[in-house]
């Protein structure tokens, strides 16, 4: 009898390890086939779309290899500089153009574009399309202004980009908010059970990058950071050149609402004077 039981109970484990495994096996290949939909969240728009902003801007389309990118340059009366944004991973130009215009109260102009699928931008995703289109949006900064006049300013998804341009190029100055030490760092932290770093396609690895940027570098981070770890951020840093690097810690600061605290404010201010 104590037998029979013994056999029935490692029979049930058995089945349990055995559902247990597949589950596991279902959510990692839904982790590898499905990764661009759980990182990317566009809002495509129509072509005939109006922008309204505050400030006056210049909508432009440019086509890059494989590509049609659409961007909203700010353009002010003797801009101090301007400044190339490169925005998270949700929604298009419509919102991510009036988060960007704080830059243009500071009296600089700016260039911000929407990555392919996003808004009006067509054309198919890859890490190397980012990095690509990207160094097209700096090209066209150059045809325009001096580099010393760039500066370049990435957020969340963005900053992977903008410190890989700013590691191959030579801009005045370059700042990160909520950063990352990599794409499979983060998703190491979300999912810790899974070889993350494997499954991946989107690598985004800021912490190679950041290490051959030459320019000043300003990071910000919050502490209380729920979709970016702050320790990802302050982890980055480590690997940047100390010389040329600061890190501004932002006590209780999330990923959304740094531009709530003063020391945000006032560290922005000096970058941009």
């Amino acid at each position: 009898m104590l037998n029979t039981r013994r056999k029935r109970a490692v029979t049930r484990l058995k089945r349990v390890g055995a559902i247990l495994g597949i589950i596991y096996l279902i959510i990692g290949a839904s982790l590898y086939f499905y990764q661009e939909k759980i990182l990317f969240l566009p809002r495509p728009l129509p072509d005939d779309f109006s922008y309204e902003f505050s400030h006056p801007f210049e909508e432009v389309f440019m086509e890059t290899d494989g590509g049609r990118i659409n961007m909203i340059h700010f353009k002010i009366e003797n801009p101090k500089g301007v400044v190339l944004y490169f925005n998270g991973n949700s929604r298009n130009l419509a919102s991510w153009g009036r988060r960007a215009q704080f830059l243009v109260d500071k009296q600089y102009d700016v260039l911000v574009m929407d990555y392919r699928t996003f808004g009006k931008s067509k054309g198919e995703l890859s890490e190397a399309a980012f990095f690509s289109d990207a160094q097209y949006c700096y090209n066209y900064l150059l045809d325009r202004y001096e580099e010393k006049s760039i500066s370049v300013y990435g957020r969340s998804l963005g900053t992977g980009i903008a410190t890989y341009i700013s590691s191959t190029n030579s801009p005045k100055q370059l700042v990160l908010e909520t950063p990352y030490y990599s794409i499979a760092d983060v998703g190491k932290s979300r999912f810790p059970i899974y070889p993350v770093k494997w499954l991946l396609k989107y690598k985004f690895q800021s912490y190679k990058y950041i290490q051959n940027v030459s320019c000043p570098i300003t990071i910000f981070h919050g502490t209380n950071d729920d979709v970016v770890p702050y320790t990802s951020g302050k982890e980055l840093y480590k690997v940047a050149s100390k010389k040329n690097a600061e890190f501004i810690t932002i006590d209780g600061g999330r990923h959304n609402n740094l531009r709530r605290y003063d020391i945000y404010q006032q560290k922005i201010g000096q970058i941009f004077r």
